[in-house]
């Protein structure tokens, strides 16, 4: 099966230099299942290869983004009347979720997630994990780990901290606190929040920006802040000026000198 042909539950298209993943399950508010999971895994991963591919964007069909993983599939019977057994979930963890949620945030492609409605479990980790997340005014984030009684996974327990605050986490993750939209975007969990009749409108808006980016330059930045956190600033520095020698031997690089030299705006290729 080819990495962009779309899989139950997840449709993945790609046009204009635009990689859409839209989870399709609207009746289960698009809760992921491992079928949807493995095709995200493997379209974001090919995308990273793929010079066709200027921006992925990351949304859901119907009135929400994600309402979680499907722990009601994952627990059920299978044929022989038998539960998973002890041990199933830090099985599969690591090759589904915790691999999802690293790839949004070191593929060296822009990722921008699109959120109505809610995005709960791992739709918080997916909008935390993103490069830009654009959310309806009314859109609903929230972390039911706790309120459900098993602890956070897929890596909102580290993200969120670093993004609101450990107070304001405290707040999501012990206490269950439900955020809109709106205030999602004055605490900083999300980049913007608008009208919900206007999403879809902003969103492309952002998305033909990126079509034409510098996107070797776009990507080589985005690893150098997924890097840094953990690098000290000699490592930083040398990073960067790797990044600045990929760079700089880039067509777009070519076209931005040529475009300041001639006074005028760039026209980048994404190469």
């Amino acid at each position: 099966m080819s990495a962009y042909e779309s899989r139950p539950g997840l449709s993945i298209k790609l046009s204009g230099g635009v990689l859409r993943l839209t989870l399709n399950r609207p009746d289960k508010r698009n809760a992921l299942d491992d079928t949807m999971m493995s095709g995200l895994i493997d379209a974001l991963d090919a995308a990273g290869r793929d010079e066709d591919v200027r921006v992925i964007a990351l949304g859901g069909e119907g009135e929400h983004f994600c309402g979680g993983a499907d722990v009601i599939a994952r627990n059920a019977r299978g044929a022989d009347d038998k539960r998973p057994r002890a041990g199933s979930i830090q099985r599969r963890l690591p090759s589904q979720a915790h691999r999802l949620i690293p790839l949004l945030k070191t593929v060296q492609t822009p990722v921008v997630c699109i959120v109505q409605g809610w995005a709960a479990g791992i739709g918080l980790a997916m909008a935390l994990a993103a490069d830009l997340t654009i959310a309806a005014e009314d859109a609903r984030f929230w972390a039911p780990f706790c309120e459900r009684g098993f602890t956070p996974d897929s890596g909102v327990s580290w993200m969120l901290p670093r993004r609101i605050g450990e107070v304001r986490a405290r707040q999501m993750l012990l206490l269950g606190r439900v955020v809109s939209g709106r205030e999602a975007a004055d605490w900083q969990l999300i980049d913007r929040a608008v009208p919900r009749a206007d999403l879809d409108d902003i969103a492309a808006g952002v998305l033909a920006g990126f079509t034409q980016t510098a996107t070797v330059a776009l990507g080589l930045t985005k690893w150098l802040m997924a890097s840094g956190q953990s690098a000290s600033l000699e490592e930083a520095l040398r990073n960067e000026a790797f990044a600045m020698e990929l760079s700089s031997r880039s067509e777009d690089f070519r076209e931005g000198m040529a475009a300041f030299t001639g006074k005028r705006q760039a026209r980048f290729e994404g190469r």
